[in-house]
């Protein structure tokens, strides 16, 4: 079955969903195949993920993920399709859950390409785009891990292969464990493969295992596959894609950053005695505003600590007449926000600290009205710019400037894009102009160890 733009399957917002009986094909559920349906009640039915139909505190008739709808899922599938020659195939692969000790799992994060094609957020998981080898048309397969109520039991509910087609708008769908046969079959007669999915030895998804089984048989057919193919990275098509933000994303984006906003000025309303509770209430309130998570492990640092990029230890108390800088956001919808403010623990900034301070954000305040499409600038651009100011700035305070000291004291890029990454996009250049839709950070930074306690002033 071809995927039309238009056609969206996804559950109807009703008091009950019609779902099909069937019997599972060897590797895929057969799309055409007539079958007999039983009325179900929305309420029964279980998802790996919230859905409108079972979570519409959540979600809004029509939408996939937080924000994002079904059919906006699909024209991102269709726009990274007219991108790839005729006959090609790209594969992605999806994040697999990481374990900290024994059956003890970190929170799970989708891979961030991965979701942008398929709003699909659960592990073990791979998704296919095949292009026509004759027309501007293309089928999307997803294999995806089968029910399994023991399983279930234990590691809470599933998607499976049939919500895989009638939910997540796959053509094909098939059992993630079977994939070795299907993928075969699939690429055997592709032009071109694109792919950034990375084996691992120590990888235990069913996808990565097809390179590292230690059964020949297993894996020979598919590595002779790949290696008569022109393999490509994907990487590039995809940071093309995902540079230029919808107006959903950006929606998304804007109440992740709203909702973080109202934490830090609730934070800087009120006291704080160890970096540790400051951590814990801006976790809290990212989550109390309407974010999901953290975006990130939070940098809460105080005095000399500050002087750390990425100090995370967030384990020392806050001193009287010290800077605390706070580097933390919220994510929503998996789209996240990156905020830095520093201020004094006591309330007060000393002269030292208030011209410091001042100075980054005349710096910050340049840069960000030189952040439009119509000012050409790139961020490399806009990062020299904040170096000349803050130079100025700093000498006109009395820091001596000679040699190399710019680079000390403002040891990293002015911005990065963002998006569904901290940094968004990774690889892709700072140098090509800022064009509408993009969404970046502007972080001028500066560290002195002359201010009281020693510190740092960032503001993003």
């Amino acid at each position: 079955m071809r995927f039309r733009i238009g056609v969206v399957r996804q559950l109807r917002p009703t008091s009950s969903i019609r779902v099909p009986q069937y019997t599972h094909p060897p590797w895929r559920n057969e799309a055409l195949q007539s079958r007999p349906y039983a009325s179900v009640s929305a309420a029964e039915l279980q998802f790996g993920q919230p859905l409108h139909e079972t979570h519409p505190h959540l979600l809004e008739p029509g939408e996939l993920t937080p924000g994002i709808t079904a059919l906006e899922y699909a024209q991102r599938r269709s726009r990274l399709a007219s991108k790839l020659p005729k006959n090609a195939v790209a594969i992605l692969a999806a994040s697999e859950l990481k374990y900290r000790s024994g059956p003890v799992f970190y929170e799970f994060h989708q891979d961030p390409d991965f979701f942008y094609l398929t709003g699909f957020n659960e592990p073990e998981a791979v998704a296919v785009i095949s292009k026509s080898a004759t027309e501007d048309d293309h089928v999307f397969h997803l294999f995806v891990r089968p029910k399994d109520s023991k399983a279930e039991q234990w590691e809470g509910s599933r998607s499976g292969t049939q919500a895989a087609m009638d939910v997540f708008n796959a053509d094909e769908a098939g059992d993630i464990n079977k994939i070795g046969s299907a993928l075969s079959s699939i690429v055997g007669d592709a032009s071109d493969i694109y792919t950034d999915a990375s084996p691992s030895t120590k990888s235990t998804s069913a996808f990565t295992r097809l390179f590292s089984s230690p059964s020949p048989s297993k894996t020979d057919g598919l590595s002779k596959l790949l290696d008569q193919a022109t393999v490509k990275p994907l990487r590039s098509i995809l940071n093309e894609l995902r540079n230029i933000k919808s107006d959903a994303e950006i929606a998304n984006m804007r109440k992740a950053g709203k909702a973080s906003g109202r934490a830090f000025t609730q934070a800087m309303r009120q006291a704080w005695t160890t970096e540790k509770d400051l951590n814990s209430f801006l976790e809290y309130a990212f989550k109390r505003n309407g974010c999901d998570t953290s975006a990130y492990r939070p940098v809460i640092a105080c005095g000399k600590n500050a002087s750390q990029i990425h100090y995370v230890r967030n384990d020392d108390v806050l001193l009287d007449n010290d800077l605390v800088l706070a580097d933390a956001g919220g994510e929503y919808g998996n789209y996240i926000t990156d905020i830095t403010r520093t201020w004094p623990t006591s309330g007060t900034f000393t002269v030292p600290q208030k011209d410091l301070y001042n100075a980054i954000l005349a710096t910050q305040r340049t840069c960000t009205s030189l952040c439009r499409a119509n000012a050409s600038n790139s961020l490399d651009r806009i990062h020299q710019i904040a170096e000349e100011t803050l130079e100025d700035s700093l000498s006109q305070l009395g820091f001596d400037m000679s040699g190399n000291a710019l680079a000390t004291l403002f040891p990293h890029h002015l911005g990065h894009y963002i998006g569904l990454d901290v940094h968004d996009t990774p690889g892709q250049s700072r140098k090509a102009p800022l064009q509408v839709g993009q969404c970046v950070t502007v972080e001028p930074y500066a560290t002195s160890l002359d201010l009281s306690g020693g510190g740092s002033i960032r503001l993003q």
